[in-house]
């Protein structure tokens, strides 16, 4: 049991909870943080902050959609003793102009400690911990993503390789995208969780339904548009990030529909 204290942000959400469990696993010293959690870290509560990341000396660093990594937190962190971090990004963040995420790249990058910057497609679980996962039970999925092929990687890879980063040499200074085993359309991935579930899903990829779906507004527009320019860079690629870095294979978005089936994501 090493007695290095590895912080853990987000550590009840999809990725937080897995990279936690992983490193308890491995016998590392886990403070598992979060709102309403046993340790707290809020990121609009700057003063729940310095309790949370006194004694850790590495750093498992994400900050919930819409929030952004405050670079005071990332300073403070360093300030502590902090020595590694590992930030959740995203891949494709400046075809999609997202301010936020590039921000937290550039602190990171600059935080003067070691860093690795993680870069995942679409999580497999967002069809059924997050945003889609009310579409899937109202039987329609709406996405202006066409039938462009995406590599959806699982949440339990992610964190395989956010578990490495924390604890392993060679990651420094390296940004990892990071897919699944193989490029499905959104229509096809939801048609597989159809089958698996033995229910028929609807998948709508164009603009009109998205827009339409979110009520004409400005801001449906504005995501249509940057979702357009993800679109037209053509069908992800599928890359070895996984295996190389975790020793084993991604998991098969077939296997991660089987498996949250058995766990009752969609039962009614």
């Amino acid at each position: 049991m090493t007695h290095q204290v590895i912080l853990v942000l987000g550590a009840t959400g999809s990725t937080g909870r897995r990279v936690a469990e992983l490193l308890r696993a491995g016998g590392h010293t886990v403070r598992a943080a979060s709102r309403g959690g046993q340790t707290t870290f809020d990121w609009n509560r700057a003063e729940t902050w310095e309790a949370a990341v006194t004694g850790a000396s590495a750093l498992y660093l994400m900050a919930p959609d819409g929030t952004a990594v405050d670079p005071a937190f990332v300073s403070l962190a360093v300030g502590q003793g902090v020595e590694r971090i590992v930030l959740l990004s995203s891949g494709g963040i400046e075809i999609m102009g997202d301010e936020r995420l590039m921000s937290a790249e550039r602190t990171v990058r600059d935080s003067g400690t070691a860093w690795t910057i993680l870069r995942p497609t679409w999580f497999d679980q967002n069809f059924d911990e997050g945003f889609f996962q009310p579409a899937i039970m109202a039987g329609e999925v709406t996405l202006p993503m066409g039938d462009v092929g995406q590599a959806f990687v699982d949440a339990g890879d992610i964190a395989a390789v956010a578990a490495a980063a924390l604890t392993e040499e060679g990651h420094a200074g390296r940004a990892y995208e990071i897919t699944g085993p193989s490029s499905l359309p959104f229509g096809e991935a939801v048609g597989i969780i159809g089958r698996t579930i033995g229910r028929e899903l609807r998948y709508l990829g164009g603009d009109e339904d998205y827009i339409a779906g979110n009520g004409f507004s400005g801001q449906a527009i504005a995501e249509a548009k940057a979702f357009a320019a993800l679109r037209d860079l053509g069908d992800q690629p599928v890359l070895e990030t996984v295996s190389e870095v975790t020793g084993r294979p991604p998991k098969s978005f077939e296997s991660y529909a089987e498996e949250a089936a058995a766990a009752g994501a969609w039962r009614a």
